[in-house]
C-alpha cells in the first residue's frame, strides 16, 4: 500500500477520549493551513469523535485507515478563512441538570460516551447512545422532548448537540463539564 504523505504524526495510542481530540487539536496548532496530520490511536471512539470535531473545528477529515488495531486518522489544517469553531448555544450545568432530575422533571438524558464508559459510571435512566452511532440511532429521539447530553467533558455532548440540532431537534441542551465532575446519583449496569 503506498504510504500517505503527512506533516506531522500524533501518536494517542493507548488513550481514551478525549486524549486523542486533544492531542490532535494541540499539533493543529503546530502546523501550516493546508497541512496533513496523521493521528493514530487505538481508542475505537477516535473516528466518530475526530470526524465531529474536524467538522465542528473547520479542519478537514480526509479518512481513517485501519492496520490491526491502529486507526490512522488524516486531517487536513484549515486557513483562517475556512475556520470557525462553532459551540451549540444551549449550555446546562450539571447542576442544573441534577435539579431537573431530583425535581422529577420530564427530561431526556443522553449519554454520548462509549458503551464501556457508560457501563460503569452513568447517570440512572441515562440512555446510552455513543456518539459514532448517533446518527444511525437517530430515530430513537423524539424531537419534542427536552433533551440533555451528557459526555466525559462537554466536548462529545457539543458535538452531538450540535448533530441533533442540524437534524430539527430544537430542544436540546449540552451538559458540561459532564460525567468529569458530575456529582449527582449514579448507576452501572452491575446494579
Amino acid at each position: 500500500m503506498n504510504s500517505i504523505k503527512t506533516d506531522l504524526l500524533v501518536d494517542a495510542k493507548g488513550l481514551a477520549c478525549p486524549m486523542p481530540i486533544v492531542r490532535t487539536k494541540k499539533a493543529m496548532n503546530e502546523i501550516e493551513a493546508g497541512q496533513v496530520l496523521e493521528v493514530q490511536a487505538t481508542d475505537k471512539g477516535s473516528k466518530a469523535d475526530l470526524q465531529a470535531w474536524a467538522k465542528s473545528s473547520g479542519h478537514q477529515y480526509l479518512g481513517t485507515l485501519e492496520e490491526g488495531d491502529v486507526l490512522k486518522h488524516y486531517l487536513r489544517k484549515s486557513s483562517d478563512e475556512e475556520m470557525v469553531e462553532t459551540k451549540h448555544p444551549h449550555v446546562t450545568t450539571n447542576e442544573e441538570l441534577e435539579k431537573k432530575l431530583d425535581a422529577g422533571e420530564n427530561i431526556v438524558v443522553i449519554d454520548v460516551r462509549e458503551s464501556a464508559e457508560y457501563a460503569f459510571n452513568h447517570i440512572p435512566n441515562a440512555i446510552s447512545i455513543p456518539l459514532g452511532e448517533l446518527d444511525e440511532r437517530i430515530s430513537e429521539l423524539d424531537k419534542e422532548h427536552d433533551i440533555y447530553v451528557v459526555c466525559r467533558t462537554g466536548s462529545r455532548s457539543d458535538l452531538a448537540s450540535q448533530k441533533l440540532a442540524e437534524k430539527g431537534f430544537t430542544k436540546v441542551n449540552n451538559v458540561v463539564p459532564g460525567m468529569s465532575a458530575w456529582s449527582g446519583l449514579t448507576a452501572t449496569l452491575n446494579k
